[in-house]
């Protein structure tokens, strides 16, 4: 399956919209895979947070590590977050708009993601934190953007459970990144992006351990880790039956 928006047809944006929506609203992490909130709970006996299981929960994805099937558990606190995974409507090709975070943050510094970030107490929902810190970091205007669904919740090896919130945008789109938080903006063909062809497997050593992750290469820039697992599951939904 394509997914570009047929340049030069009449209509193609709006058929491509559609069927985005379509693939978005059938795909419940809920009701198809499991849990779409954090599942690590306080264990309130103890008074600490419940040990992590060994592997990932119905409807949750992680980055290599995170669950230790032979180290056993792990007691951790996720801290809960959002991250926006806006696709551009543009009529001569659909796109998927990108970060570059400021090489001064203390989490993933100078790495691509997605707008996003902590969901905070006045949030009422990970939709509402992926919206603000979308328009907080980018300048993207929360009414310009349609949300149509979530992905699987991701989990890091830094602590984040991420809900990704899928957002469809009309052009023209104005923007103005917040250089306290963003180095770059930049958008990858979602065509590019559904391509199986794309993904790779690449591995590193982090603390002397071995670990595998997704991985996008494109042009010059190098997508990786939680951001290339979350294209990786927007991916496989859009082209799955």
């Amino acid at each position: 399956m394509t997914w570009t928006s047929s340049a030069g047809q009449s209509g193609g944006t709006v058929r491509v919209k559609d069927r985005l929506v379509k693939k978005l609203e059938d795909y419940r992490p809920s009701r198809r895979r499991g849990a779409t909130t954090s599942p690590h709970a306080f264990d309130p006996v103890r008074g600490v947070p419940a040990a992590r299981p060994s592997r990932p929960a119905a409807g949750v994805r992680a980055d290599d590590g995170v669950y230790p099937v032979l180290r056993g558990t792990v007691p951790v606190v996720m801290t809960d977050a959002a991250v926006l995974v806006p696709i551009i409507l543009h009529e001569d090709e659909i796109t998927v708009l990108l970060t570059q975070r400021a090489a001064h943050l203390p989490d993933h510094a100078s790495q691509i993601s997605f707008p996003g970030g902590r969901i905070e107490a006045a949030d009422a929902r990970p939709e509402d934190a992926a919206l603000r810190e979308a328009e907080e970091e980018v300048g993207l205007a929360r009414a310009g953007v349609e949300v149509i669904g979530r992905l699987d919740l991701y989990e890091t090896g830094t602590g984040f459970s991420i809900t990704p919130v899928v957002g469809l945008i009309a052009p023209p789109v104005s923007l103005t990144p917040d250089p306290l938080e963003v180095a770059d903006i930049f958008e990858v063909p979602l065509s590019f992006v559904t391509d199986p062809r794309n993904h790779k497997r690449h591995s590193a050593i982090f603390n002397g351990v071995e670990r595998h992750f997704w991985a996008l290469p494109f042009e010059d820039r190098y997508i990786w880790g939680a951001t290339a697992g979350m294209l990786v599951n927007l991916s496989e939904v859009l082209n799955g039956d």
